[in-house]
């Protein structure tokens, strides 16, 4: 198993609806049999879990926008959190700007405690978004999301102008201490401003994978859509836009496909790796 495929979920694997298709799971489960196949995703791992359900990984997940790496076994190989006090900083910062966030965090050691923390007086982007995760079991709701101990990430949405506004806000106070990724959210009209550990993206977490199956990046083929996919296309030797990602990604591929993520773009190209 030299050769290693990882792919982005939305707006790369997954359809629009967060569907696979079946030709996509034969495609990728076939592909199974004979190479290392994984993703990264910006999902928590209950919900890549739910998602991906008949789809054969034998790779370590990278999830939450690259803050987590789990094994087969649901064992944590590495995570990177924002810190309790920072965390309730960054809050404060944004209930200034009448900002209320997602907290996406842990409650203990293990990856089956993660918790979704959400405002009761969240704005419309929030509200059209969450129906998606009502019948998930790890939802928290709150008047006012405090930071827990264990902080994955810290989620904004909005209108792009008032993101920027709040990311001018917490860039002056935290400068490098962040990691930050404004970009469009893939299934509405609005943006999200997401807060990670300084050091939490796919190309760190890429690198951890990379040494704990002890490959290299001359092996390695990553597909995806959005701008928090650049770090690992930057790292692959292979790197693949479908049809439907951000012109800055499509910048930095080695191959651009001809099909969206709703046309199966990913297992397209997958096709030819067949035997």
């Amino acid at each position: 198993m030299s050769n290693i495929f990882i792919t982005d979920l939305d707006h790369t694997f997954l359809r629009n609806d967060l569907s696979i298709s079946e030709f996509s799971k034969n495609t990728w489960n076939k592909m199974a049999e004979h190479y290392t196949m994984g993703i990264a995703t910006a999902r928590t791992f209950q919900k890549a879990e739910q998602l991906l359900q008949g789809v054969k990984l034998n790779a370590p997940m990278v999830l939450l926008d690259g803050s987590l790496l789990v094994d087969k076994n649901k064992n944590i190989i590495e995570a990177k959190f924002i810190s309790k006090s920072m965390g309730d900083e960054i809050i404060a910062i944004g209930e200034s700007l009448k900002f209320y966030p997602f907290v996406l965090a842990l409650e203990k050691q293990n990856v089956q405690s993660e918790i979704f923390v959400f405002p009761t007086n969240g704005n419309s982007y929030q509200q059209n978004l969450l129906p998606r995760y009502i019948k998930d079991d790890n939802l928290r709701q709150t008047d006012s999301p405090k930071a827990q101990e264990k902080n994955f990430k810290i989620v904004y949405m909005g209108a792009k102008e008032d993101l920027e506004e709040l990311y001018d806000a917490l860039h002056k106070v935290f400068k490098e201490q962040l990691k930050y990724i404004l970009a469009p959210e893939a299934y509405m009209d609005c943006y999200f401003l997401t807060l990670l550990h300084k050091d939490a993206d796919k190309a760190h977490a890429l690198r951890t994978l990379n040494d704990h199956l002890g490959l290299d990046f001359k092996n390695y083929t990553v597909f995806g859509d959005n701008l928090n996919d650049l770090g690992m296309f930057e790292l692959a030797h292979t790197s693949v836009a479908v049809a439907n990602a951000q012109d800055a990604l499509k910048k930095k591929a080695s191959f651009i496909s001809k099909y969206t993520n709703d046309e199966d773009a990913v297992a397209h190209y997958l096709k030819g790796f067949t035997l």
